[in-house]
């Protein structure tokens, strides 16, 4: 195992036209590390495509994924890109929208229930633990009646629009600080704020 290597997963769907949804914040997310790190994108043999960093000189290694798949299915990805780089579940990050924080908030955790996400359900059974760590994009509750399904494959508001840069800044930074300082440090810094 590469001792200081962290495989970092952003959820969401392929296609342009889930680019800009809600439900893609996490590969939004990555792209922000992705130019951090000095990485590009390409094609592996797990069915992802990587970019490969380290958040500075001589620091942790970043493997920044995204998969060719659905978010239903990113398990096997993930799965995979542990094996292929021999990286333990505790050394698996994954950036997900979250339903259940309002926009705007950050919160990490590890381990746990997927609270009905079913990329985060997918990963948990192809890694055999739910014990890597997650972390959470609040994209807010739908208004109203609408359908939570149907409200995470929408792009976000003019006003979210208008905020989603510093929120996207705000979920590279915790995940570096997760990987730097730990998960205490990281949930401190985070938990009980909004990111504006």
């Amino acid at each position: 195992m590469a001792e200081d290597s962290w495989l970092v997963v952003g959820l969401g769907n392929p296609g342009a036209q889930y680019e800009a949804t809600r439900h893609n914040v996490g590969q939004m997310a990555l792209d922000v590390l992705a130019e951090r790190v000095g990485g590009k994108f390409s094609s592996h043999k797990t069915g992802a495509r990587i970019a490969e960093g380290r958040i500075r000189p001589g620091g942790p290694k970043l493997i920044l994924a995204k998969s060719n798949g659905y978010m239903n299915t990113s398990g096997g990805p993930v799965s995979a890109l542990a094996k292929y780089f021999g990286l333990p579940a505790d050394r698996v990050i994954a950036i997900h929208d979250e339903l259940d924080l309002p926009f705007d908030s950050i919160k990490l955790k590890q381990g746990g229930g997927h609270g009905g996400h079913n990329g985060l359900r997918d990963i948990a059974k192809a890694l055999g633990t739910p014990d890597y760590f997650r972390v959470r994009v609040g994209i807010g509750r739908p208004p109203g009646r609408q359908d939570p399904a149907d409200f995470v494959l929408k792009p976000f508001g003019t006003a979210e629009r208008a905020a989603l840069g510093v929120l996207l800044e705000d979920a590279a930074d915790a995940t570096e600080m997760l990987v730097d300082d730990g998960l205490l440090n990281a949930q401190q810094r985070y938990h009980g704020r909004s990111a504006s």
